[in-house]
């Protein structure tokens, strides 16, 4: 058990495990659904998955790559693959930890580039825009703020969203130049220079969206969310719920072409509604998958093991 594990200090756990995958999760989310489910369809496969806290990693860019890694403070053997669940969350310690392993010819699955794709929302548009897939316009906010430039250009109601986030946080509507200054304001009195893209309200897609998982660029498994309050976000995280959805050729064809284009193993691609149609909102590399089980009583662990 997960419990049991984390009680081994690291030699102990050396001997635990055959060291033939590690899963880089940060320690607190070692308790998680989706790192006991993942676990879980791990061994029934007869792999061996060993959790591993990214910042407990030492590395030495030397030409002896065998010993240019180490785990709290001692050598390690090397994994045959690795598995990254760090998502938004990847620093850029992380990431060079990441790339140590892929320079050793390590897999890793979601490489760092393909992380690095999603991790910056504004970077995300770019790709999906130059791909010729639909998805809102999206502009980032410059300072100083010039509203009437904002209002021409993409119109109020508008999303205000930082560039890096999951689970709903970091996301707002401002309904008019008002709200809109307000909110700049108060970013302003932290930081001077912020990191934030504005997107057009999509007024179809109000509480509701769809979550389309995508494992190696075939849907495995979508829902609904729909916000229980009247709360313009559908984030199950923020108490909303779940529906089994059907797949359409369309909901097909711009999840598994986004994740494609982002060079994905993995993705959690968000789908806002519009005129009956569907616009890609955000693409997630580390998505989470506890909801998707439970409501559609679909395996995503299983498809994500049997990648």
């Amino acid at each position: 058990s997960i419990q049991r594990y984390k009680q081994l200090k690291w030699n102990q756990r050396r001997d635990f495990m055959n060291r033939f995958g590690w899963m880089l999760v940060k320690d607190r989310f070692w308790e998680s659904y989706e790192t006991n489910r993942l676990i879980e369809e791990f061994q029934k496969q007869d792999i061996e998955i060993q959790l591993v806290d990214p910042n407990t990693i030492d590395i030495f860019v030397n030409k002896d790559n065998k010993k240019s890694i180490l785990v709290n403070g001692e050598e390690s053997d090397l994994p045959k693959f690795v598995f990254p669940r760090t998502g938004s969350g990847t620093s850029y310690y992380i990431k060079a930890v990441i790339r140590h392993f892929e320079r050793m010819d390590i897999p890793v699955i979601n490489s760092s580039d393909a992380i690095d794709n999603v991790k910056d929302k504004l970077y995300t548009h770019q790709i999906l825009a130059q791909s010729n897939l639909d998805i809102p316009k999206t502009m980032l906010l410059r300072y100083p703020i010039d509203i009437d430039f904002v209002e021409k250009n993409i119109g109020f109601p508008v999303i205000v969203k930082k560039i890096s986030g999951s689970y709903g946080r970091g996301v707002f509507l401002c309904e008019d130049k008002k709200s809109l200054r307000q909110l700049v304001t108060m970013a302003e009195l932290t930081k001077k220079s912020y990191d934030i893209i504005l997107q057009e309200f999509i007024k179809d897609t109000w509480g509701k969206d769809l979550r389309v998982m995508v494992v190696n660029n075939k849907v495995v498994g979508c829902m609904m969310r729909q916000a229980t309050d009247d709360d313009f976000r559908a984030n199950i995280t923020r108490g909303g719920e779940g529906f089994p959805y059907e797949v359409n050729e369309q909901i097909e064809w711009l999840s598994s072409e986004s994740s494609k284009a982002l060079n994905l193993d993995i993705a959690g691609v968000d789908l806002l509604f519009q005129n009956g149609g569907y616009k890609i909102c955000e693409v997630n590399s580390n998505p989470g998958f506890e909801g998707m089980e439970n409501y559609t009583k679909k395996n995503i662990a299983g498809e994500i093991v049997h990648l």
